[in-house]
């Protein structure tokens, strides 16, 4: 079946870049963010404790899509007077900075959560055996807890990620030439909104399975050592 596309398929093809690019950034962001949550919320202090619980609530509690607009044009004003302040002019955040810093603030709300409970099932005698041993509490989470913490987290953060490559299309609406604009784009030029439609539709869905496959190989790879301990 030959799909006519007006000469948008290379439009398309640098949208699914865009969303590739996009949504990896956001990731290293996130699983930034979400580590950082987690050992603050499985502090034994109190202060880490309550800033981890307000930034993964207060995060979670309003719709990606604002975080996205509120980035994007929250910041202009702030950027504006920064950059007269420093003598460079006018300063502002790209569609993509801005994407990013909103994908990766959720993604790493919800990574939180899943870190946390990762750190949780490790079972406290293996930190004891460390400090048994002389290990420093940096080279025990370092050789000990993270190993530990990545192979439980793996799963909830792959089907995070699944959600983050899908919810790229929010930034379609600052502009971002993505998959999403880009199809927009296309539709109101050819009039053809259920073809271009479609064809999004069907890049996400190849995104989709890629990641799936990936992330397969990458949880069979973080179980191996333990596989082999088990038996």
């Amino acid at each position: 079946m030959n799909i006519d596309l007006y000469g948008f398929g290379p439009a398309l093809a640098a949208g699914a870049l865009m969303t590739v690019k996009l949504a990896l950034s956001a990731l290293c962001l996130g699983l930034l963010l979400g580590l950082a949550g987690a050992l603050a919320k499985t502090s034994g202090n109190r202060p880490p404790q309550w800033l981890g619980g307000f930034y993964s609530t207060l995060v979670r509690g309003i719709p990606e899509l604002l975080w996205v607009l509120l980035i994007y044009f929250g910041t202009v004003n702030g950027l504006r007077s920064i950059g007269l302040a420093l003598g460079v002019g006018s300063l502002e955040l790209s569609p993509f900075a801005a994407g990013v810093i909103a994908l990766g603030l959720c993604f790493g709300a919800y990574a939180t959560e899943v870190f946390r409970g990762a750190i949780l099932a490790i079972p406290k005698g293996h930190r004891e055996a460390g400090l048994a041993l002389g290990l420093s509490t940096s080279r025990i989470f370092i050789r000990l807890v993270l190993p530990q913490m990545w192979r439980i987290a793996l799963p909830g953060l792959g089907n995070l990620f699944l959600i983050l490559m899908k919810d790229t299309a929010l930034v379609s609406v600052i502009s971002l030439e993505e998959i999403m604009r880009n199809a927009q784009n296309a539709v109101t030029v050819s009039k053809q909104p259920f073809t271009f439609y479609m064809v999004a539709a069907l890049m996400y869905l190849s995104l989709t399975v890629v990641a799936m496959v990936a992330l397969h190989f990458m949880e069979k790879r973080a179980a191996r050592g333990f596989a082999r301990a088990s038996q």
